[in-house]
């Protein structure tokens, strides 16, 4: 993919001094980040999710058993969302994938994510020692890795996502993103829980990160009868 980059002029005023270097490393496109996996397409019939930068704020020491769980929130606020990801392998006819793990983090309902000190619009808050939104699962003989979590905020200079890391027999296959459908982003956005920040002013088409690779990206996300979200997504990977 194509190198790009976000918040390069705003660093300083988004985040504090502590997360200068996690962030930086977030401005790069694949093409600047380590290789996860094997790019392109097997016979034509399905092609591998796109890869994206694993920053900000990836926690690669504390990803053991402590949030190998569904249930990621961690008592945080928000309007519950649902997450089922299914895993397919393009070197075997884009069939489901058993036994993939999954690695999914994002911030909460007012931006700021665990396992670091964020600035954001309620000031600084040092979340060093926590694992709030960081899950990690296996996927079922279906080929589905599930989650409970809460619909994710926003920070200054990205639209809502997910980061997503899949593994194959410890192998990191693929790093990626997964983004949101504008309109429900407006509508959870304009609910009493997250209304104190406001509307994010980045849609999808609008971000850095997400605008070239939004048709493999961008997840199904429908309201539920338990009033929270449901979101479904595939992702492609060459296992």
């Amino acid at each position: 993919m194509e190198r790009k980059e976000f918040l390069k002029n705003s660093v300083s005023s988004i985040i504090g001094l502590s997360t200068i270097i996690p962030v930086m490393a977030a401005c790069k496109k694949s093409s600047d980040v380590a290789a996860n996996g094997e790019a392109g397409s097997s016979d034509g019939s399905c092609k591998v999710t796109d890869t994206e930068t694993d920053g900000p704020y990836p926690l690669y020491t504390s990803r053991g058993s402590s949030i190998q769980r569904v249930n990621i929130t961690d008592g945080k606020a928000g309007i519950p969302l649902d997450i089922n990801i299914t895993i397919r392998n393009v070197n075997n006819s884009c069939n489901i994938l058993g036994n993939a793990r999954v690695d999914i983090w994002h911030c909460d309902k007012d931006g700021y994510y665990s396992g670091y000190t964020n600035q954001g619009y309620l000031g600084t808050q040092n979340n060093t020692s926590a694992v709030f939104c960081r899950g990690i699962q296996y996927t079922d003989a279906n080929g589905v890795a599930k989650f409970t979590s809460i619909y994710p905020g926003w920070y200054q200079g990205r639209v809502t996502h997910i980061h997503a890391q899949i593994y194959v027999d410890g192998k990191l296959k693929l790093t990626t993103q997964i983004a949101f459908p504008d309109a429900i982003n407006t509508a959870v956005y304009n609910t009493d829980l997250y209304k104190a920040h406001g509307q994010n002013s980045m849609t999808n088409s609008g971000d850095n990160i997400i605008s070239d690779s939004l048709s493999n990206e961008l997840a199904t996300v429908v309201a539920n009868a338990s009033g929270g979200y449901d979101l479904t997504h595939t992702i492609y990977i060459a296992g």
